[in-house]
């Protein structure tokens, strides 16, 4: 039966990998996530070294320091440019991710999948004004921020998948291919290859938008965001929903399997987004939404390793009395400060360790709940930067907050109760016997 059953995991596993679709969500996260972190502390160095608002925390406030603030454009051309665009990009990396699945490379299949995206956006705008007819007038030939910022992440995804398959389906048929003579450039013939794919895959995607508006009188962008978007945020940046899916990913790691990366698909948008509405609120000096988002599963869920792993290191150190579990703990003590658990999993190992097993699933899920407790009565700051997964505990959640001591003691804390639900399991594996 354990067989049967690891077997069956395994299958599981693969079939999550290979899946083309989420395979392309998960890379494109993976891949915007320097540019996002780029982004987000421009917003805390905004805030904190540029600001010259009275009687605000800033370096710029100090005495002589007041020309940071002439420093400021940089830091905030930098966020805009990658936070308020974050969509535009997943969009091109998605899609030529799908290409990568098909071995097709063109760099139009990117440019392709933003274009039909935005073909499905409203590109005129109200802007307030007092001497238009009701109060507005409509500004033409403008892409209004909600359409390349994280609020359109979910339509940008779907857009991708749809355009990086029929366009990469209609190269491979060979059907559409335009052949120029041999003396033609390559780059220039490549140009002429793809004409057609990448023009038919615009229309369809652009004539199935404008027909989804005739039936329904909605755009498919409202739609999406209606039905699907705001259900799957309301779910995962939720704390019940939010702790099923950190449990189903410490299941994954137990039969071996980076839970992670296996379920990167499932709860990166909504939580990213979640983060984008933060670091917006952060950054426009209002109240700050969402306590569940991105750098909050990194600060208190995973920190020194999924499972927080960190604690098991802590109680093996106090009350272990096995030579093996010891050894590996020294080995592995430098990595869990930068948040790396490997060696723990395989080596100790938590991997179908029935010991282990339990305590590794019930610590995220308690010190999620704590952290969110933390957060709701005010003591941890809601976290508005997404700090480097690497960043060590207490200094990541003091730098995610925009410098809330509460979240760096909230995030130790973190630690010490895992460290507290791992002590019973490690005394008991005392008396597991060693087998060489």
């Amino acid at each position: 039966m354990k067989d049967k059953f690891m077997n069956g995991m395994l299958a599981f596993s693969a079939a999550l990998s290979n899946q083309r679709q989420l395979n392309a969500i998960k890379n494109g996260f993976t891949g915007m996530m320097a540019v996002i972190i780029v982004g987000s502390f421009c917003t805390l160095a905004s805030n904190v070294l540029c600001s010259v608002t009275p009687g605000f925390l800033s370096v710029a406030n100090l005495p002589g320091m007041s020309w940071l603030h002439e420093l400021n454009p940089i830091f905030t051309g930098i966020n805009y440019g990658t936070m308020n665009f974050m969509t535009i990009g997943l969009v091109f990396l998605i899609a030529m991710d799908i290409g990568k699945n098909y071995d097709i490379h063109d760099f139009e299949l990117g440019v392709v999948a933003i274009g039909a995206y935005i073909a499905l956006c409203l590109t005129s705008a109200q802007v307030a004004c007092e001497a238009a007819e009701g109060g507005f007038h409509t500004v033409a030939n403008v892409l209004a921020q909600n359409y390349t910022n994280a609020n359109g992440l979910f339509v940008g995804m779907f857009v991708a998948l749809a355009a990086g398959e029929i366009y990469c389906r209609l190269v491979k048929s060979g059907k559409l291919e335009i052949r120029l003579p041999e003396t033609v450039p390559s780059n220039v013939a490549r140009s002429f290859t793809v004409l057609l794919p990448a023009a038919l895959t615009l229309f369809i995607i652009a004539g199935v938008g404008l027909i989804f508006e005739k039936i329904t009188g909605m755009s498919i962008f409202d739609a999406i965001v209606k039905f699907v978007q705001a259900p799957v945020a309301n779910i995962l940046t939720g704390l019940p929903g939010f702790l099923i899916i950190n449990l189903m990913t410490t299941i994954l790691w137990l039969f071996g399997i980076h839970g992670n990366q296996a379920l990167t698909a499932i709860y990166a948008p909504p939580l990213l987004a979640a983060f984008a509405e933060n670091e917006a609120a952060y950054a426009a000096g209002l109240a700050i939404p969402n306590i569940i988002n991105t750098p909050f599963r990194s600060a208190f869920t995973i920190i020194t390793g999924s499972g927080l792993t960190g604690g098991l290191l802590i109680a093996i150190i106090l009350f272990s009395k096995r030579d093996d579990y010891k050894a590996i703990a020294k080995l592995a003590i430098p990595c869990a400060i930068f948040n790396i658990n490997e060696p723990v999993i395989f080596g100790l190992p938590v991997v179908l360790n029935p010991f282990l097993a339990i305590p590794f699933m019930l610590a995220p899920f308690v010190t999620s709940a704590f952290a969110y407790f933390m957060t709701t009565i005010g003591f941890c700051g809601r976290l508005v930067v997404n700090t480097p997964w690497t960043t060590p505990a207490g200094l990541m959640a003091f730098l995610a907050s925009g410098g809330s001591v509460g979240a760096a003691i909230t995030q130790i804390l973190c630690i010490v109760i895992a460290a507290v639900i791992y002590a019973p399991f490690v005394i008991l594996a005392n008396h597991q016997k060693v087998e060489e």
